[in-house]
């Protein structure tokens, strides 16, 4: 298959977890990908690297100290070379880009895929805080371009998964399943003391840091609560967390006559990735296959809300609508950022975060530019909540 019959592929946050991982999905299906971008915030060497190796058109770094030295690195190549957080929101908007992978971290994903969508680029979202900060507005863009967003997250795929074939009939509650992170059956006593190193190691998942962290703390599934209720078009009340330690049943949706579908199979982010990139065909795969013999029990518990309260803080919000998401997710990426420089307790985070949604200002419906101020609002909010505590 020649460059022009393969699928163009953006990839924002290209040397994160997922956008490794989705190169490496790319590498075994070079015959069906074609990547025209890749981006990055520092890790310019990595960016060099994965850019020669896929011969793309562009890459973006934006932190602009290392412009220089990637200019440098890639100078005998054809690769344009971009700097900057506003290149980001350029470069999604090259014509031949059909897909834009968005595996940025927290709000930052926001801008650029806007600017995606309004280029009328299909878009595969590993990044739910631009629906958790934003659901109104990029669910109504998407509508209004006549693009797709193609769930990444392994739980939001699995409930994309199940619906193959039921877009007709109605869904009566979804299930999201959590595996309770590294914490799961402790007491709040317990987590106290808790480390970041401790909170790291997450069970069944490699993930980044931030993630690993909102997993710990439950707050992940939160915000997946969140990005659920816009991607599937749900109300509060049609949305669950049970806890399943062994992360094999991925999620579940429960049709209005009562039967139930789930998606399975071994924790492999690789898996979701790929299905939304060759959507909607299937690819054959050497990834490892379940065993159910392997697995003789699998076990479900109710998510405990009183000891990880980030989830009910999430479902509160979720239920509040408005901005209150958005406050919800600029307070978290503040304390996470804090607990990983060792200046907060793993339960003052949540602290924070309460705090915080009850002090900054509400607005039931909010523009993009409310959006962008309450952000930067209830991060000062936060910063200053740290400081002082």
């Amino acid at each position: 298959m020649n460059s022009e019959n393969k699928k163009h592929i953006a990839i924002l946050g290209s040397t994160g977890s997922i956008g490794t991982q989705t190169l490496e999905v790319i590498a075994a299906n070079l015959h069906l990908f074609k990547v025209e971008v890749l981006t990055a915030h520092s890790n310019a060497e990595l960016l060099a690297s994965q850019a020669i190796q896929f011969d793309v058109n562009a890459v973006v770094i934006t932190d602009e100290s290392k412009y220089a030295w990637l200019k440098e690195k890639l100078a005998h190549t054809d690769i344009k070379v971009f700097a900057g957080e506003q290149a980001l929101s350029e470069v999604v908007t090259f014509e031949k880009i059909q897909l834009v992978l968005t595996a940025l971290v927290g709000y930052a994903g926001l801008k650029p895929t806007i600017a995606a969508i309004k280029a009328k680029k299909n878009i595969a979202l590993a990044n739910k805080e631009t629906l958790v900060v934003a659901g109104d507005l990029i669910t109504k863009l998407a509508e209004e371009y006549d693009v797709s967003i193609l769930p990444v997250d392994s739980e939001h795929s699995a409930i994309f998964q199940c619906l193959a074939g039921e877009w007709h009939n109605k869904i009566e509650k979804i299930y999201l399943t959590a595996s309770g992170g590294p914490f799961r059956g402790m007491d709040r006593l317990a987590l106290a003391n808790k480390t970041k190193a401790q909170a790291l190691k997450h069970p069944n998942w490699t993930m980044g840091a931030k993630i690993t962290i909102d997993s710990a703390s439950l707050m992940n599934k939160g915000l997946e609560v969140i990005e659920a209720k816009w991607l599937f078009n749900l109300q509060a009340d049609q949305i669950d967390v049970i806890v399943h330690p062994q992360s094999i049943v991925h999620s579940i949706v429960q049709f209005n006559d009562g039967s139930m579908k789930a998606q399975m199979g071994l924790p492999d982010m690789k898996l979701p990735i790929q299905y939304a990139l060759t959507y909607p065909m299937r690819t054959i795969t050497d990834f490892p296959r379940f065993d159910f013999l392997n697995y003789p029990t699998l076990s479900f518990e109710k998510a405990d809300t009183e000891t990880f309260q980030n989830l009910a803080l999430a479902f509160q919000a979720m239920k509040q609508g408005g901005n209150m998401p958005c406050i919800l997710n600029a307070a978290n990426e503040v304390v996470v950022e804090a607990f990983l420089n060792d200046q907060i307790g793993f339960l003052e985070m949540s602290d924070a975060i309460t705090d915080c949604m009850q002090k900054i200002t509400f607005i039931d419906t909010p523009n993009y530019d409310d959006y962008v101020a309450t952000d930067t609002e209830s991060r000062i909010f936060t910063r200053n909540w740290i400081l002082n505590k």
